[in-house]
C-alpha cells in the first residue's frame, strides 16, 4: 500500500472513530483543543496558505463531530490561534500546546483532539513531517504516548 493510500486510510478510520463518539465530544475544552490543533497543524511549516484555511472551514461545516459546537464559534476560535501562530510561531505555540492540555483530563477527549489533527494533516494526502511534529508534541501536551498514533 502507497503511503499516500495509508494516510487516507489512516484519516478515514480516525474520523470513523470520532464520529462514534460524537455525543461524548460536547465540552468546551474539546472545543476549544480541537480548534487549536486545527490551528497548529494549518501553522505547522509557518506559513497558512488558503487551501489549509479553506481544509479547516470544510472540517467545521462537514464534520459530524464539530456539528455539536456553532460553526462560526469555531471559525473564530480557529482564526485567533492561528492568529497567535503567525504573530510569532514560537510564543503563540506554548499557548496553543496550553489550549490543547485543556482535553488531557478525559482521554476520549485527549484522543479525539489527536484524531482531529491527523485528519486535517493528511486532508491533502500528505502528513508531512511539520505536521507530524506538531501532532507529536500535542501528544506530548495531552499526556498521551506518540506511538498510540503512529507517530
Amino acid at each position: 500500500m502507497a503511503l499516500w493510500d495509508r494516510i487516507k486510510d489512516s484519516a478515514s478510520q480516525m474520523q470513523t472513530q470520532l464520529v462514534a463518539k460524537k455525543n461524548d465530544l460536547k465540552s468546551g475544552a474539546f472545543r476549544d483543543a480541537s480548534m487549536a490543533m486545527c490551528a497548529l497543524v494549518a501553522a505547522a511549516d509557518g506559513t497558512v496558505d488558503p487551501s489549509e484555511r479553506q481544509r479547516v472551514a470544510q472540517l467545521i461545516a462537514t464534520n459530524e463531530v464539530l456539528q455539536n459546537f456553532p460553526a462560526d464559534d469555531l471559525r473564530r476560535r480557529f482564526e485567533e490561534n492561528l492568529n497567535k501562530l503567525t504573530t510569532d510561531f514560537a510564543f503563540g505555540k506554548v499557548s496553543v500546546l496550553q489550549e490543547i492540555a485543556k482535553a488531557k483530563k478525559k482521554p476520549a477527549e485527549a484522543r479525539a483532539v489527536l484524531q482531529i489533527g491527523i485528519v486535517i494533516g493528511g486532508a491533502d494526502g500528505d502528513f508531512d513531517k511539520d505536521e507530524q511534529a506538531v501532532v507529536r508534541e500535542a501528544c506530548y501536551a495531552l499526556d498521551l504516548p506518540p506511538h498510540e498514533f503512529d507517530l
